[in-house]
């Protein structure tokens, strides 16, 4: 079991890499965006993430901004034993709504297609190193999203070069409360 933790974050790690290009949201607001989401459903065409995706549950997602307008994410992801944290930061690029990550190994891209603030967002991943992935993630305020909510990411899953196959419906866990077994990546 302790064997499978390693593959289990490799395939968070496809998720959070990211194609096509779809429009963001028009008249993105930060202020409004920021704030506490769950991960309730993802698709992408990472190796990791097809051969994970079966098994993987439900992350809590807090979002923050810095002054300069940079995005902050934090994930607490379930794993077989433990609670893992991840910690991103994406630049603000020259359109609200559409940020941008580098370090050495990847360049990376969020873009936030689509969000009515209070509910649901989907966000989109680009990844372009090595093999370059798409990923598409439901969010929504609440743990469930509603039918109506997974058509929505139904629809763009094909716009971006992905096929419903690879779509994962990601099943609630709260396993993963502040300061309960948490390691950090």
């Amino acid at each position: 079991m302790v064997a499978l933790l390693p593959s289990l974050a490799l395939a968070l790690l496809c998720l959070l890499r990211a194609g096509a290009e779809v429009p963001v949201q028009p008249g993105f607001d930060a202020e409004k965006f920021a704030g506490t989401w769950h991960v309730t459903a993802a698709a992408s065409n990472c190796s990791m993430f097809l051969k994970m995706k079966d098994g993987m549950k439900s992350t809590i997602t807090t979002i923050s901004f810095t002054p300069e307008g940079d995005l902050a994410m934090k994930l607490v992801w379930p794993m077989l034993d433990k609670c893992q944290k991840f910690e991103l930061l994406f630049q603000r690029s020259g359109q609200a709504g559409h940020y941008v990550g580098t370090s050495a190994q990847e360049k990376r891209e969020l873009r936030v297609l689509e969000t009515d603030y209070g509910r649901y967002a989907i966000l989109q991943q680009l990844h372009r190193q090595q093999e370059p992935t798409t990923a598409l993630q439901l969010l929504t305020r609440e743990w469930d999203a509603s039918p109506q909510l997974l058509q929505k990411l139904k629809e763009l899953i094909p716009t971006v070069g992905l096929t419903e196959d690879m779509l994962a419906l990601l099943p609630k866990s709260g396993e993963c409360r502040e300061g309960a077994g948490w390691h950090t990546q």
